[in-house]
């Protein structure tokens, strides 16, 4: 099950109907210091059931907040506004989950509580099975006692490549309150609801440790804390927050989990990138274009190399789960080369430049990555053409957009308007199911963004 956002539950099945909402308010929020505490009673979606809400008494989300300067967001367990970039990786619902959360530039204003609030700009993008599945752009805002409070979210469910609904959004002043998601300095025992609109979001954290160590991608990170979630369907769930990440985990090894995998500029190592990923990306390049061709001995030379500089880069320090991605990645190319299976070569070529790439993010800006990335799915989408998949290829065009929502920003004005209008004719091709104009469009598109940097 996919999550709305680095600071969503997991999401609850499309279609589920709203939770029954009854009893009184705990707070009648008449003064003018506190917040509504909100329902006293949030029926379960499943039983009908009142949920084991906590104590009013228990709550550390009831005090008004004040913004002064909102958008520095640097709650340690929390920090939005200091983390460009961080990458996810897991299972979800038995397949292989991977998401990208990534600040973007600006702010949007909210109207909330009679104060208009300058929130930061988070957006979510994750794939199930290796294709796109919801995108989330997340808003949230720092209180002048150093809490963080979540403003809303504009949720894009995706199913077969197109948005299938918008399950999920809300924002704070139109649909209902603003809820915070972080305290200041959690304890032990605190209770806070990060979406307090019953019958539409819905969810209450308990604060179950704090002060805990947990291994990081570079090492052992102090501080963190590991909550509890409730949600409207009954659903318990275990959630960790760690200094520099924000959520770092959820879920546990028994079932679904989604962990950080990097987070930049907090696992950020500097200097230049390995010389062994510059030979697998360039492998991989090789691999892609020779089984393409049938050039099987040009293939199996690149493989070969690339499993070379893998085992040299893997004698390393490499953070853990991506140096098993890269591994696994590299692995599964070189049998689909040994076996002379061109699909499954191009397809694990590209896998295997994409764990390429999430390495290089240790050394590299996010926007030259996400400018790479755009290199990668352009070759997917080539594929995924050659396949006559429309699914995948409108899921791919919609990939290529939300990087692009990414990285545009960073370009010069002329090639950012020259890739804009190969990205609208690749939209318009992929919305008339036209293979054969979608096909057409890739390498003026390539071409167009070869020029941003």
């Amino acid at each position: 099950m996919l999550r709305h956002g680095i600071t969503r539950p997991v999401l609850l099945a499309i279609g589920v109907a709203a939770a029954v909402v009854t009893g009184a308010c705990g707070d009648s929020g008449t003064d003018s210091g506190r917040l509504p505490a909100g329902p006293a009673c949030v029926k379960s979606e499943a039983d009908g059931r009142c949920l084991p809400l906590a104590p009013t008494g228990d709550r550390v989300d009831l005090d008004k907040p004040e913004f002064s300067h909102p958008t520095a967001v640097t709650n340690p367990l929390h920090p939005t506004s200091k983390v460009a970039q961080t990458l996810y990786g897991g299972r979800a619902d038995g397949e292989p989950f991977r998401a990208e959360v990534t600040l973007l530039p600006g702010s949007k204003t909210i109207t909330w509580n009679g104060e208009r609030i300058d929130a930061v700009i988070s957006q979510y993008v994750a794939y199930q099975d290796g294709r796109i599945a919801e995108v989330a752009l997340d808003w949230y805002a720092q209180a002048d006692d150093g809490s963080v409070w979540y403003l809303g979210e504009d949720v894009f469910n995706y199913e077969d490549g197109v948005v299938a609904d918008k399950e999920g959004t809300w924002q704070a002043g139109k649909d209902g309150t603003a809820a915070m998601i972080m305290p200041a300095e959690p304890e032990v025992g605190d209770a806070y609801r990060p979406e307090n609109i019953p019958g539409t979001v819905f969810e209450e954290v308990s604060v179950k440790a704090v002060d805990q160590t947990v291994p990081g991608p570079n090492g052992p990170v102090k501080g963190a804390i590991t909550v509890e979630e409730i949600h409207q369907d009954s659903a318990r769930e275990e959630k960790i927050f760690a200094p520099g990440y924000g959520e770092f985990s959820t879920g546990t090894g028994q079932g679904d989990l989604e962990a950080v995998t990097l987070a930049v500029p907090t696992d950020a190592v500097g200097g230049p990138v390995p010389a062994e990923l510059t030979r697998i990306s360039g492998a991989a390049d090789r691999v892609f274009d020779t089984a393409g061709t049938g050039d099987w001995s040009g293939a199996s030379a690149a493989a070969a190399t690339a499993q070379r500089a893998r085992d040299t880069f893997r004698s390393g320090d490499v953070p853990a789960a991506l140096g098993d991605q890269l591994s696994d990645a590299v692995d599964a190319m070189n049998a689909a080369v040994t076996a002379r299976d061109a699909d499954d070569a191009r397809q694990s070529a590209l896998r295997a430049a994409q764990a390429d790439l999430d390495l290089q993010l240790r050394h590299r800006p996010p926007a030259d990555i996400d400018a790479a990335r755009l290199a990668l799915w352009a070759r997917q989408l080539l594929v995924d053409t050659a396949a006559e998949d429309h699914g995948a290829v409108a899921g791919d065009v919609a990939t290529l957009e939300r990087i692009w929502d990414r990285v545009g920003h960073t370009a010069d004005k002329d090639p950012a308007s020259r890739v804009e209008n190969r990205l609208r004719e690749l939209r318009q091709a992929a919305d008339d199911r036209d293979l054969t104009a979608v096909a057409e469009s890739v390498p003026a598109l390539r071409s167009a963004w070869s020029t941003l940097r």
